[in-house]
């Protein structure tokens, strides 16, 4: 298996396998496990998708199909099984994804950077719902750490809700920094008229378009603990 071909898997297609390693399934036993698992955390899961998801790994020669089963009245459904080839893509793009940090691009980073196209009290008003979401959100991680260290899960499957909880705690107290520097003024704004136009303001010398201004060279001077060619 090529790392290309590993690169090519989705998150939904690296869950898939890692359950198959565990046992074959049916593609509605992968959903139904994903989800009683609480997997939706971690990647988003529908039965389109996944059952699309499948028969690309098979298509990819990932993984074949093993047989069928029914239950009852309901209709047969294929068990899949996980290939050697599977296995080997699986392994590859979770280490490689451990091994260095990815762009991912989440949406969130790009509508705070955008965020100054709204007026200030707007602003404060959405973040605030937004912090309300998150105490929503890690209220129900705290939940459950406590019931798995409670029934004495093995850390190593669930240790990725800390770094949930992590992630949730350091967005929460970082915008309600932003909201308190917003709300008392020390945070500059764009300046909006009574009726939500914005009003130019020509005095910052730099504003939108900093990163032009910041040099591969001016960079390379501050890692190196120098100072900056701008600044001498």
């Amino acid at each position: 298996m090529s790392k290309q071909s590993s690169a090519m898997l989705t998150p939904l297609a690296m869950a898939v396998l890692a359950l198959l390693e565990e046992r074959p399934m049916h593609p509605y036993e992968m959903y139904q496990t994903l989800l009683q698992r609480r997997e939706d955390y971690l990647v988003k899961i529908r039965p389109g998708s996944l059952y699309h998801t499948v028969t690309r790994l098979a298509e990819q020669g990932m993984v074949h199909a093993e047989g069928t089963d029914r239950a009852g009245n309901r209709p047969e459904r294929t068990i899949y099984r996980i290939n050697a080839s599977g296995s080997t893509a699986l392994r590859a793009r979770v280490a490689e994804i451990i091994r260095r940090p990815l762009r991912e691009f989440p949406i969130f980073p790009l509508a705070m950077s955008e965020s100054h196209n709204l007026p200030a009290d707007e602003v404060i008003r959405l973040l605030n719902e937004r912090i309300g979401w998150l105490d929503n959100d890690l209220t129900e991680i705290e939940a459950l750490h406590t019931w798995l260290t409670t029934n004495q899960v093995p850390r190593r499957y669930w240790m990725v809700i800390e770094y949930l909880r992590g992630q949730a705690e350091a967005e929460r107290n970082w915008l309600r920094g932003v909201v308190t520097e917003l709300s008392e003024g020390t945070l500059t704004w764009e300046k909006y008229d009574s009726e939500g136009l914005r009003i130019a303001d020509d005095t910052a010398p730099l504003g939108p378009d900093w990163g032009a201004a910041v040099t591969a060279d001016a960079l390379a001077e501050i890692r190196k603990g120098g100072a900056s060619p701008t600044d001498q």
